[in-house]
C-alpha cells in the first residue's frame, strides 16, 4: 500500500527523497546510467489515489542544475513487441499524449523527484512501469527498476466521525470520510440516510455534503445512520452504518407539543377504548391528532400496519372494516408521531356470531383413528362396546352445547366437556337420533346423527314335532343386522324355500326376526342331526337336534327344561325313534366380516321350553257363549336362573290328534 496523494514539494516528500537517497538502496544500472529508488511492488483499490514516492540517482556528478530535466513515466506492456506506452510527463510537448492517464508526474526530476500520482485508476492499468529522465543532451532510462502496480476491486469504507456524545435535543457535528479518496475535481460525492434525520428542516443539500448537523431526540436512540459514498470517474458507491446512542433524560421522553384523540363512529357510540360488534356490521374508525410539527397518522391491527397519512395531509386518519369478520377482532392502535415524539391509542375490538362450523368427530373401541361425521348421517356401533362422540363449534361468546336423544338431554360424559357424549356399554336403548345442540345469544346450530345398534343373532329352535306330513322343525332368530336361516341335514346345506320329494323348507322374516320350518317327508332314520343356522355380518351360530331310538311318544307330556346335551323325547313314528338336541356356533361363515365387526364368537345355547295344549277345540263362530265349555290349558316354561331376559318370537303351532300344541 501506498500513502495517499501528497504535494511533490512537501516536506515529507523532501524528507522521503533524502532517506532513500542515504539509504542507497538498489543497484546501478552502468548500461543506461540512471537508476531511480521505488517501491518495487504497489497495490491501490480501484477509483481512490495514492501517491508513490520516487528518488533520481545519477552515473555522474556534474549537471548544470539550471537546465530543465524531463521526466516520463511509461507502461512496459505484454507481449506487444516490447511496446511502451507513455502515462506520466512534465515534458509540454508530450502533455497531449497522457490526458487520460490516471498517472501524474508530480515530483521536480530536477529536483531528483520521479514521485508517481495515480488518481482512481481502474483495474486494467495493472502492470509494469518504469522512468526515463532527459536532460541536457542525454537521455537516461531506468528498466532495471520496475514499478509493478496492481489495481484490486474497492473494498475500502467510508468512516463517520461522531465528534462529540450524541444528547436528546443538542445539536451535534456528524462526518463522513473516505480514506484513499481524490480531491479536487475527482472528490467523491456523499449522501445521508436515517430515521434522525426526517425532520430537520433542512433542504436536499444539506444530506449530501460530508458533513452535517442533527439535534437526535429520544426516539433516535438505537436507530441507524448510513453515510453513502460514490466515486465520480468509476460510478462505484460503498456505504457505512453506526447505530445511534443518544442519552436524554426521561422526564423529556414524553411528546409535549402533541395531542391525540381516538374515537369510533358507529351509530350514537362515543369515544370508547372497548367494542363489541357483531359479525357482518360495517364499522368506521377515525384518529384524529394534532401537533407542531404536523404528525403522521397510521392504523395497525396487532403488528401489522393498515394505512398511514402523510405529515402534510389530514389531521384525521380513517379505517373502514365494511362486514366485520371474526378475523378482524383484535387491539387496532392509532399511532400519531412527528419528530418531538408519538403517542398510541388502542382499540380492542370483539366480533360477536352465532355457532357455526358445527362438526362431530367420533372414536369407537375397536378403533385407533377419529372419524368426521357429517350432518344427518348414520352411524353404526357393535352392542357392547364404547363410543364417544365429541361436538365442536365456533361462535362468540362461546356456545352451550348439549346432546340430546328425541325429548331428552344426555349427559353421559366423565368429561367436564359437555360438548362430549361418552357410551362405555353401547345397548340397544340407545338406539336412535341423536342431536348435538350449539346455543348462545345470537343463534342456534344442531347436528343430526343416527345411532345404530348391531348385534349377533339369538337363535331360539330348533323345535321339532311329528305332524301328518312327517318331521317338522322350525327355529327363529333376532339380530341387527337381520339374520339369515339356513338349514344342514348332517353335513348336507338344504337351499333355503325349496322343496322336493324328500323335504320342504319354507322361510320368512319381519324387521329384526327371521324365522325358517322344515318338514322332512317319509321316513327318518334314527341318528339323523338337523341343524339349524343364523348369521349376520358378526356373527354365525348353529343349533343341532339328533333322533335317538327307543324314545317314546309325548303323548301330551309337558315341556321341560334341558341341557344342551340332553336327551329330550319327541313323538316318533315308531316306537324306536326320537330326537336329541344340541346347539353351538361350529359352522364357519360364508365371507369373512366386516372389519368393524369381531370374528364370529362361539356360544353356547342354553334352551327353553314351553308347551301349550287346547283340548275339546272348536271353531270360534260355532262356540254358543253360554255353554261353551272352556278348553283345558296347560302351560310350563323353564328357564335359566339369572338368565338375560329375551326380546320372545313367534309361537310355533303344529296339529295332533288330541289337541293343537303350540
Amino acid at each position: 500500500q501506498v500513502p495517499a496523494l501528497a504535494g511533490p514539494s512537501s516536506p515529507e516528500m523532501q524528507l522521503l527523497g533524502l532517506l532513500l537517497a542515504l539509504l542507497g538502496a538498489g543497484e546501478w544500472d552502468g548500461g543506461w546510467g540512471l537508476h531511480i529508488q521505488v517501491q518495487e511492488a504497489v497495490m491501490i483499490q480501484e477509483g481512490l489515489c495514492a501517491l508513490v514516492p520516487c528518488v533520481i540517482l545519477y552515473s555522474r556528478s556534474v549537471w548544470n542544475h539550471s537546465a530543465p530535466a524531463y521526466g516520463y513515466w511509461y507502461w512496459k506492456k505484454k507481449n506487444v513487441n516490447k511496446q511502451e506506452e507513455l502515462v506520466a510527463t512534465n515534458d509540454p510537448d508530450r502533455e497531449a499524449d497522457v490526458t487520460k492517464s490516471p498517472f501524474q508526474l508530480v515530483g521536480d526530476p530536477r529536483a531528483n523527484d520521479c514521485s508517481l500520482g495515480i488518481s482512481e485508476p481502474r483495474k486494467e492499468n495493472s502492470g509494469r512501469y518504469f522512468f526515463r529522465l532527459e536532460r541536457e543532451s542525454e537521455k537516461l532510462a531506468s528498466k532495471s527498476s520496475l514499478l509493478n502496480l496492481t489495481i484490486t476491486g474497492l473494498t475500502q469504507l467510508p468512516d463517520i466521525h461522531i465528534l462529540e456524545p450524541l444528547e436528546s435535543g443538542r445539536l451535534s457535528l456528524l462526518k463522513c470520510s473516505m480514506p484513499g479518496a481524490c480531491k479536487g475535481d475527482l472528490s467523491p460525492t456523499f449522501s445521508w440516510t436515517g430515521a434522525s434525520l426526517r425532520s430537520l428542516g433542512l433542504d436536499l443539500e444539506a444530506y449530501t455534503t460530508s458533513e452535517i448537523k442533527v439535534t437526535p431526540l429520544p426516539q433516535d436512540h438505537g436507530t441507524y445512520l448510513t453515510c453513502r459514498v460514490t466515486l465520480p470517474k468509476i460510478g462505484v458507491s460503498t456505504e457505512r452504518t453506526v447505530q445511534l446512542n443518544v442519552s436524554c433524560e426521561c422526564q423529556k421522553l414524553l411528546c409535549r407539543s402533541l395531542s391525540l384523540s381516538l374515537f369510533l363512529v358507529l351509530e350514537s357510540q362515543g369515544n370508547v377504548t372497548f367494542l363489541e360488534a357483531q359479525k357482518g356490521q360495517v364499522l368506521q374508525l377515525l384518529c384524529t391528532a394534532e401537533g407542531q410539527p404536523p404528525v403522521t397518522l397510521s392504523w395497525a391491527l396487532e403488528n401489522r400496519v393498515l394505512s398511514r397519512s402523510h405529515p402534510t395531509g389530514s389531521r384525521t386518519l380513517g379505517l373502514e372494516l365494511p362486514g366485520v369478520k371474526p378475523g378482524d377482532a383484535g387491539h387496532y392502535t392509532c399511532r400519531a408521531e412527528n419528530r418531538l415524539g408519538s403517542q398510541d391509542r388502542t382499540l380492542d375490538l370483539s366480533v360477536q356470531y352465532p355457532p357455526e362450523e358445527l362438526t362431530v368427530t367420533v372414536s369407537q373401541a375397536n378403533r385407533t383413528e377419529l372419524e368426521i361425521l357429517r350432518n344427518g348421517s348414520s352411524l353404526p356401533v357393535l352392542q357392547g362396546q364404547s363410543l364417544r362422540l365429541v361436538c365442536v363449534t365456533h361462535s362468540n361468546p362461546p356456545a352451550r352445547l348439549s346432546w340430546v336423544q328425541g325429548t331428552k338431554t344426555l349427559s353421559l360424559s366423565r368429561s367436564s366437556d359437555p360438548g362430549v357424549l361418552e357410551l362405555p356399554v353401547v345397548q340397544e336403548e340407545h338406539e336412535g337420533d341423536l342431536t348435538c345442540q350449539a346455543q348462545n345469544l345470537l343463534g342456534t346450530q344442531h347436528f343430526s346423527l343416527s345411532l345404530s345398534v348391531h348385534y349377533p343373532p339369538q337363535l331360539l329352535g330348533p323345535f321339532c314335532s311329528w305332524g301328518a306330513e312327517g318331521l317338522t322343525c322350525s327355529c327363529s332368530s333376532r339380530a341387527w343386522p337381520p339374520p339369515s336361516l339356513r338349514w344342514w341335514m348332517g353335513e348336507a346345506l338344504l337351499d333355503g324355500d325349496s322343496s322336493n320329494a324328500s323335504f320342504m323348507v319354507t322361510s320368512s322374516s319381519a324387521g329384526t326376526w327371521a324365522n325358517s320350518s322344515l318338514i322332512l317327508h317319509g321316513g327318518v332314520s334314527s341318528g339323523l342331526r338337523l341343524s339349524c343356522e343364523a348369521r349376520n355380518v358378526h356373527r354365525v351360530q348353529r343349533a343341532t337336534v339328533l333322533l335317538l331310538p327307543g324314545q317314546r311318544p309325548w303323548g301330551g307330556q309337558g315341556w321341560a327344561k334341558l341341557p344342551p346335551s340332553s336327551h329330550y323325547p319327541l313323538p316318533p313314528s315308531s316306537p324306536q325313534q326320537g330326537h336329541r338336541n344340541t346347539s353351538g356356533s361350529d359352522s364357519p361363515p360364508e365371507a369373512p366380516p366386516p372389519a368393524r365387526a369381531p370374528p364370529p364368537a362361539v356360544e353356547e345355547l342354553e334352551l327353553h321350553y314351553a308347551s301349550l295344549s287346547f283340548r275339546g277345540l272348536r271353531p270360534r263362530e260355532a262356540q254358543d257363549p253360554e255353554d261353551a265349555t272352556p278348553p283345558s290349558t296347560r302351560s310350563s316354561r323353564s328357564a335359566s336362573d339369572g338368565s338375560p331376559g329375551r326380546r320372545q318370537g313367534p309361537v310355533l303351532c303344529q296339529p295332533f290328534s288330541e289337541a293343537t300344541r303350540c
